[in-house]
C-alpha cells in the first residue's frame, strides 16, 4: 500500500496548510488545516478535513467495512450500517487519540442483535487494523443500534 501527500498551499498559493492524497489505488483526498488567526500563513483555509478527521474516518470505513462483510457472510439480510465515531485527543504534543466511541446503526430483516454485537467484536479485537493500532493509545469504546425494516 501506497500513497502521496503534496502540500498544495491553499487556492493554488504556496501559503496555507492545504494538501492532497493520492492513494495506491488512484483516489484523492484534499486535507487542510484549521485556520490560524494568530499567524495566518501558518493556518489553513478550512477548505477540506484536517489530517486527523481523515485518520478516524478512515478507521470508521474500515470498521464498518467488516461489520457490514461479517454480517453478509453469516448470511443476515443487512440493509444499512453507518458508524458515528466521537473523539477526545491528547492536549500535548503528540496530539493523540486518547478516546474513540464508536457507535453503529445497522438496519436489516430479521438481523439478531447477537450478530451486530459480534460482528462489532470481530471487527474490534481482529480485523480492523485502523482501530486495533488506534488503540494503542486511545480507550475505543462502541454501542449499537438495530433497526428492522419490513
Amino acid at each position: 500500500m501506497e500513497c502521496t501527500v503534496s502540500w498544495t498551499g491553499a487556492a493554488g498559493t504556496r501559503s496555507g496548510m492545504g494538501f492532497v492524497a493520492e492513494t495506491g489505488s488512484g483516489h484523492v483526498i484534499a486535507m487542510d488545516g484549521a485556520p490560524d488567526e494568530a499567524k495566518p500563513a501558518n493556518g489553513g483555509q478550512n477548505l477540506a478535513p484536517r489530517p486527523m478527521e481523515t485518520v478516524l474516518a478512515g478507521t470508521g470505513g474500515c470498521t464498518a467495512y467488516d461489520v457490514v462483510l461479517i454480517l453478509k457472510r453469516g448470511r443476515h439480510d443487512v440493509r444499512g450500517c453507518s458508524v458515528k465515531l466521537t473523539s477526545e485527543r491528547a492536549t500535548e504534543d503528540p496530539k493523540v487519540f486518547t478516546k474513540i466511541h464508536m457507535h453503529f446503526t445497522v438496519t436489516g430483516k430479521g438481523v439478531p442483535a447477537s450478530a451486530v454485537e459480534r460482528a462489532v467484536a470481530l471487527s474490534h479485537e481482529k480485523y480492523c487494523s485502523a482501530s486495533i493500532m488506534l488503540a494503542k493509545t486511545a480507550e475505543i469504546t462502541t454501542s449499537f443500534d438495530l433497526i428492522e425494516v419490513a
